[in-house]
């Protein structure tokens, strides 16, 4: 499969496959292709060359069963209204006024809600919600209709560490519970460690998948952007650094 976006190839003849009910970290610096490939899966962007199938069918006859939370996230957090009704604005795609979204839909976002332990806070204002907090509804939203498919576009951005482990563990623990195969992009794998049952590394057009430990090495990495690339592991944490300068060691890090 091929993916050109902008006019330029972000993938190039990458073939990849991912088991259904696993989580999937999905990697690479700015530019490698992590929500180009979402949006792919999506629908949205067609494959020049190649093609994508999801559980066997084309992504615009699967989307449906597709949850999404995107990485361009509109300042939600100024909005004067509940996040019962945050959610629920997600319902049939509505994003303002008032969410009609009657009774099968009022107990999926009942449902949703309930799923990332938010009863708490759907009562009150968004406006006085935490990051942390605004970002279980984020994620309520992409579990409206009970998907089979969640794929999450950097969901720790602007996130303290205490929330981004919040975050990967609610994660895992709906994952297993539903069975839902999931792809969670993020520039740190250190979160995604405990989690993840798979690693998609994306960089130079091109892509590797495994686990951690069959994909996070000195080998595949140089291989795959074609630079020296050492893994350095401190404790149960993997520090990932490019040997060409601070540029390529900025784009490449994933620890500081």
């Amino acid at each position: 499969m091929t993916l050109v976006r902008g006019g330029r190839i972000v993938l190039a003849e990458v073939s990849a496959t991912i088991a259904a009910g696993q989580f999937v970290g999905v990697f690479g610096p700015n530019g490698s292709g992590k929500t180009t490939l979402l949006r792919a899966i999506l629908g949205l962007l067609a494959p020049v060359s190649g093609a994508i199938r999801v559980f066997g069918r084309a992504p615009q006859a699967f989307r449906r069963g597709i949850g999404y939370l995107p990485q361009q996230r509109a300042a939600v957090g100024d909005l004067p209204i509940r996040g019962w009704d945050f959610v629920a604005s997600a319902w049939r795609g509505e994003r303002w006024g008032l969410p009609l979204v009657g009774s099968r839909g009022r107990a999926q976002v009942a449902r949703a809600i309930q799923q990332v332990g938010a009863e708490a806070i759907a009562g009150r204002r968004l406006t006085q919600l935490s990051g942390g907090e605004l970002q279980r509804l984020l994620l309520a939203q992409a579990l409206l209709g009970e998907p089979r498919i969640l794929l999450l576009d950097e969901p720790l951005v602007s996130l303290d560490p205490h929330f981004q482990q919040t975050v990967v563990a609610l994660v895992r623990q709906i994952q297993r519970a539903e069975g839902i195969t999931v792809l969670f992009t993020a520039h740190d794998l250190n979160p995604l460690v405990g989690a993840m049952d798979r690693v998609l590394y994306l960089g130079n057009r091109r892509a590797a998948i495994g686990t951690v430990d069959e994909v996070v090495t000195d080998a595949v990495l140089s291989d795959l952007y074609q630079m020296p690339i050492e893994v350095l592991r401190y404790g149960k944490r993997l520090i990932v650094v490019a040997g060409h300068g601070p540029v390529e060691a900025e784009a490449h890090r994933h620890d500081v």
